[in-house]
């Protein structure tokens, strides 16, 4: 995964946040499209659905090689009595700087001690690893006993 794109969305999300953006988009790749959907079931944003520069499809399309470069995953935020659900959302492992944890780390995380200089995971608070079943929550990856490199937060 390409951690610059994964920073370009991270931080658009946060951008789109902090100006009370009903509806957002960010670029159409699998792991971005695994993030999207993690955010999605720990309720974070309303919804996830796939598009083109010009908006969400109302009809599903295919991607090819001929639109592969317009197409976008559109993201419905949340918001409770006008205030975010999502508070802030960043990077753990930078591209030049990539933090990989094992599984002691990151039960050791999930049980509020810090571990090889990361703060330890709050209440409501997620982080995502990716791992080699896939992007997974911290607190999936203590219970499967797996390691992976550390993605982001999300507040």
């Amino acid at each position: 995964m390409s951690l610059v794109t994964l920073a370009h969305a991270c931080s658009h999300l946060q951008n789109a946040v902090r100006a009370s953006l009903g509806v957002t988009s960010i670029p159409a790749t699998k792991q971005l499209l695994e993030i999207a959907l993690n955010l999605q079931n720990h309720g974070f944003v309303s919804s996830v659905t796939r598009g083109s520069t010009a908006g969400p499809d109302e009809v599903p399309t295919p991607t090819t090689q001929a639109n592969i470069a317009t197409r976008r995953l559109w993201i419905e935020l949340k918001y409770h009595d006008n205030t975010p659900v999502m508070k802030s959302l960043g990077l753990v492992s930078q591209p030049k700087r990539k933090v990989y944890l094992k599984a002691a780390s990151i039960s050791n995380l999930c049980q509020g001690k810090p571990a090889q200089g990361i703060s330890p995971l709050q209440p409501g608070e997620v982080m995502f690893i990716s791992t080699d079943k896939g992007i997974m929550e911290a607190r999936d990856c203590a219970k499967r006993w797996a390691g992976g490199q550390a993605l982001c937060r999300v507040k």
